[in-house]
């Protein structure tokens, strides 16, 4: 199958049942969204979602953040994958947030990357939610599942390379939801060491049930 089939499959197969899909993280504007999205960095978002509420009511604004100490932000994010680089992450991101930005998340992807704890990644997925911008993020789930699918190249190393061959060929309209399409499949069903292939309902164009099923 030529891989224009197989992304004109893919489109069709998520615009029909997955319409509407969207973030798993928990958040009511666009800066608690920015602090749960850094704190999701090889973390599920699960345990974001257990950590976030008391943060939230403790810390409801970039300039409540801003004013904290590093001693009073830990305890709060203890149980999150590499705590002590996110709280300082985080406390660095609401200065730059307040002095630079006038406590207004950017929309720009270069400017959102000069926040502390902000990579390419997290950068995509504020432009992507927040200002519903064509961008598409990139981590292990799209990364592993765009290419069992057969939509990349099997020789795509780096997620960049990924992101840019989602991106020529997903149409516009659709890049927002695809991000959303690819973690969602890659969370509960192309799950990483058994992918769940029995109750799938890709393998008709999946490159990975082809070369080891077909």
């Amino acid at each position: 199958m030529q891989r224009k089939e197989r992304f004109e499959n893919f489109i069709s197969h998520f615009t029909a049942h997955q319409p509407n899909a969207e973030t798993e993280l928990q958040y009511s504007n666009p800066y608690e969204l920015l602090v749960a999205v850094i704190l999701s960095a090889q973390c599920t978002d699960e345990r974001i979602n257990k950590v976030t509420p008391a943060l939230f009511e403790k810390y409801p604004t970039a300039e409540h953040l801003s004013l904290c100490h590093f001693d009073e932000l830990f305890p709060f994010i203890r149980s999150v994958s590499y705590p002590n680089n996110k709280t300082k992450h985080l406390i660095g991101m609401a200065k730059m947030l307040v002095e630079d930005f006038n406590s207004v998340v950017p929309s720009d992807t270069k400017e959102l990357q000069k926040l502390p704890g902000v990579g390419r990644k997290t950068a995509n997925v504020i432009a992507s939610v927040v200002y519903e911008q064509p961008t598409m993020a990139v981590d292990t789930h799209v990364f592993r599942v765009s290419k069992r699918l057969g939509l990349v190249n099997q020789n795509a190393k780096t997620p960049l390379e990924v992101e840019k061959q989602l991106i020529k060929h997903i149409p516009e309209e659709h890049v927002r939801l695809a991000h959303h399409w690819l973690i969602l499949h890659g969370r509960y069903v192309c799950v990483a060491r058994k992918p769940k292939c029995e109750s799938c309902q890709l393998t008709h164009f999946c490159r990975y049930f082809e070369k080891n099923f077909g």
